[in-house]
């Protein structure tokens, strides 16, 4: 006999002034809309999500594939499909997330550049299909209570390094009331290489982002301060302000 999957939280929103908030039957947050500039990201940790266009010509970018495990309010598919002309596809679990975002969040329907696919990510990362096709894979994988991260072991981090190009990068979000931070660091340090991990300093609210490159890059300050300008007058995301707390993990 088949073990039940866990019940998947119920999923509803919250208004506040001009922001509104997804959440996962608790009162912790698990993405946003500035209601005005639905296709912008408003979150700080998020916005870091997107660091990997530090390491790329900006030329290039909508010439790539982004991957997200895990929807959330769909800031990044949105921000990824939208502002940055890339094929993007999106894995989620939870069907009832995918109706919020599309009812609430502004989430365009799936077009041929964009797919939001119901799955489960370790599944979708351990599967051949994907391997060596996406140049920008973004991970923010947590439950309701948003303590820990769901998917989180040096196996899962393999094969996330697998799906990547021989320029593309990981990008994940480790926040977690629980201590999680270093352990997961570490698994990420041991499957890609410490030369290859790159980290910021935590946001107020605990996010602390990682970047995780399929091969090492160490691009000098100057070219780093160069595509940061790039990237803010481009896209509008504070690049700028990322270079001032963003350093190579062994740094």
């Amino acid at each position: 006999m088949k073990t039940p999957k866990a019940t998947l939280p119920e999923v509803n929103f919250s208004d506040h002034g001009d922001i509104r908030y997804l959440h996962l039957g608790t009162e912790w947050i698990q993405g946003s809309m500035h209601l005005d500039q639905p296709f912008e990201i408003q979150l700080e940790y998020v916005q870091r999500m997107m660091a990997w266009l530090l390491f790329v010509e900006p030329a290039s970018v909508s010439k790539r594939h982004a991957m997200q495990l895990g929807l959330g309010a769909a800031a990044l598919t949105k921000f990824c499909h939208r502002k940055l002309r890339m094929a993007t596809t999106a894995i989620e679990l939870n069907p009832q997330v995918v109706a919020a975002c599309r009812l609430w969040f502004k989430l365009p329907k799936d077009d041929t550049r964009l797919a939001v696919v119901l799955g489960d990510a370790a599944e979708v990362v351990a599967h051949a299909h994907w391997r060596g096709r996406i140049d920008a894979l973004q991970v923010d994988l947590y439950d309701h209570e948003a303590a820990a991260p769901v998917l989180d072991s040096e196996a899962f981090y393999r094969d996330c390094r697998t799906l990547l190009t021989e320029d593309g990068c990981m990008t994940v979000n480790l926040f977690g009331r629980s201590s999680s931070y270093e352990r997961s660091l570490e698994r990420i340090r041991a499957t890609f290489g410490a030369d290859a991990v790159w980290a910021f300093k935590p946001t107020r609210e605990g996010n602390t982002v990682v970047v995780a490159l399929r091969e090492p890059q160490a691009p000098a300050r100057g070219k780093l301060a160069e595509r940061a300008d790039m990237i803010e007058s481009r896209w509008g995301l504070p690049a700028r302000k990322w270079l001032r707390v963003f350093r190579r993990s062994g740094d």
